[in-house]
């Protein structure tokens, strides 16, 4: 049966609308802040100087390494606020972090301690502290094997540990178990900041680790525990924060107030890979780390070099970048 023309012109005019009506919503959904603004909060108000980060769906933690605030941010808002307060459970530095689930993980740096805290009500589900021998430590970041182990690395120890998925609970502060001494292995550590950022492949046999100081990335078996350095063909990548994605690898590698996001395709087995290249960006500010959040990178802007020469902060923030190529 034919319509008539003036039943053709209604049903092509609410078809019209009715795709000005769907189509609004996505391209709001698009329309995202690049940069985010850590609020502050309490006595590190001036001084947040975050350091790490983790992210589920369109959530995201930061950590203050001053204080241990914990701020928590929409990727739809522009500003990021306190969810943790510092100073809380002993957690007076927050640096690496991971979300796996309902739990957030956060590694307290020089405190030696890792927190749990489940995040819809804030209560904290987790404590754990390194050994007590005297030798100074610092957790440094975090990582979450796909059958729900955590992985610590420890920048000034020799030593990776493990939180066996079946013990991410405690009633009280546990030790946290050491996985792997590097101790005679091929990751030596020397002066400064050793092991820095970790991932876990996603078929959970391996971790690839970034020495800062050494500029280089080693490969840990996960179930032979063997070491290895990553060859990059002659390239060096001083990486802090790291993220997989598949076999890409992205190593934030901080060079002065600019630092940059190094993008290296790996090998299968994790064991060679090419540095295909090097990016910054103008909001990037000291970069550390970052999280992964669909296709684009959240990257931290620590400011540390503005610590370090005594200088005024200005406000930190979080970029958000495509993901390089």
């Amino acid at each position: 049966m034919r319509s008539h023309p003036s039943v053709r012109a209604a049903l092509a005019a609410a078809t019209a609308l009715l795709l000005l009506v769907v189509a609004a919503p996505a391209a709001s959904a698009r329309d995202k802040p690049t940069d985010y603004l850590l609020d502050p909060a309490g006595t590190a108000a001036a001084d947040i100087y975050p350091e790490g980060i983790a992210a589920r769906g369109d959530t995201f933690y930061v950590g203050s390494t001053t204080d241990g605030t914990v701020y928590r941010g929409d990727l739809r808002s522009p500003t990021a606020t306190p969810f943790l307060p510092g100073g809380a459970d002993g957690r007076t530095s927050a640096v690496g972090m991971k979300v796996d689930g309902r739990t957030l993980f956060v590694a307290g740096g020089a405190t030696g301690r890792v927190f749990a805290y489940d995040v819809r009500t804030g209560e904290l589900t987790g404590s754990w502290q390194v050994e007590q021998t005297g030798a100074p430590t610092f957790l440094n970041d975090i990582a979450i094997s796909p059958r729900g182990d955590v992985y610590v690395t420890d920048s000034l120890r020799p030593a990776l540990y493990r939180i066996e998925r079946s013990d991410r609970s405690t009633s009280d502060v546990e030790t946290l178990p050491t996985f792997l001494d590097f101790t005679g292995t091929a990751l030596t550590y020397a002066p400064g900041f050793n092991v820095n950022g970790i991932v876990v492949s996603p078929d959970g046999r391996y971790a690839v680790v970034a020495q800062s100081n050494t500029a280089t990335l080693f490969r840990v078996g996960l179930t032979d525990r063997s070491v290895q350095p990553v060859d990059l063909g002659g390239m060096t990548v001083a990486g802090d924060g790291l993220v997989l994605t598949g076999r890409t690898l992205f190593a934030v590698e901080r060079q002065g107030d600019v630092g940059y996001v190094v993008t290296i395709t790996l090998d299968r087995r994790l064991t060679s890979g090419t540095v295909a290249s090097r990016t910054t960006d103008p909001g990037f500010d000291d970069p550390t780390t970052a999280a992964l959040v669909g296709g684009p990178l959240l990257v931290v802007n620590s400011q540390f070099g503005e610590r370090s020469a005594g200088e005024v902060p200005g406000p930190f923030t979080v970029s958000r970048i495509r993901a390089p190529r």
